[in-house]
């Protein structure tokens, strides 16, 4: 593995996190210890990407389409959120993370809404990294949502149609003020972006790997951002 170019580092880190029922199956385990394990790496990630220098990182946690699970695993998925809100905010807090939910947030339970909103106004003054959980999140809802923002500018004589342009579009997406990724990370080998960031990943450098999120540590975040900073990044010219 050769050595990080700092000349050429990552701004903005995204991650589809994927494998963690894989994980569990193979170590004959319930799929909700493969979640555990995936919020463990989350933890360590987080941990890292500061330590690397990394200011945003962005998890694709919990997706529009994940509630087509069976409701044993949904509500199980809710519950490890909670806790994790609970009993780890104060400890992300006091390193420098700064939290904010991104996705429908409004069709989440109320007490995960209540408890997100309590984590952003804890972590709000934070600069070390901004780290966005994507939750119920899926980037054609964004863009739809974008839309209707958009629609309603228009309608109250608030934004003249003339002036949409691509860089206007972006201040109504749920990451508005933030900078398209760099790099796309994707775990567990497959081989699709799964309906995340569409808009914004438009030329960001996409990394496959074949570890499963719970097995993703520091070292694996390296690899993948020395791989990418040895690409010719022409963004079509």
């Amino acid at each position: 593995m050769g050595k990080i170019n700092r000349s050429k580092f990552p701004h903005h880190v995204a991650i589809i996190m994927d494998g963690n029922g894989r994980w569990a199956r193979r170590r004959l385990l319930p799929k909700i210890a493969g979640h555990k394990a995936g919020i463990k790496s989350v933890e360590k990630i987080i941990k890292a990407a500061k330590e690397l220098g990394i200011k945003i990182l962005t998890l694709y946690t919990f997706s529009t389409e994940n509630w087509k699970r069976p409701k044993k695993e949904i509500d199980a998925l809710m519950r490890l959120l909670e806790n994790y809100l609970d009993n780890e905010i104060e400890r992300i807090a006091g390193e420098g993370v700064r939290i904010r939910a991104i996705g429908r947030i409004t069709a989440l339970p109320s007490i995960i809404q209540l408890k997100l909103k309590k984590a952003e106004a804890r972590t709000v003054n934070n600069k070390d990294i901004f780290v966005n959980l994507a939750l119920n999140y899926g980037a054609r809802a964004e863009i739809v949502d974008a839309t209707k923002k958009i629609a309603r500018c228009v309608k109250q004589n608030e934004l003249n149609p003339e002036d949409i342009s691509e860089n206007k579009f972006s201040d109504y997406l749920y990451t508005a003020g933030l900078p398209d990724p760099d790099i796309l990370i994707r775990t567990s080998g497959e081989m699709r972006v799964s309906n995340f960031l569409l808009w914004q990943i438009s030329y960001t450098e996409i990394y496959i790997t074949k570890k499963l999120w719970p097995d993703f540590r520091k070292k694996d975040l390296e690899r993948a951002v020395i791989d990418c900073q040895e690409r010719d990044r022409r963004y079509g010219g």
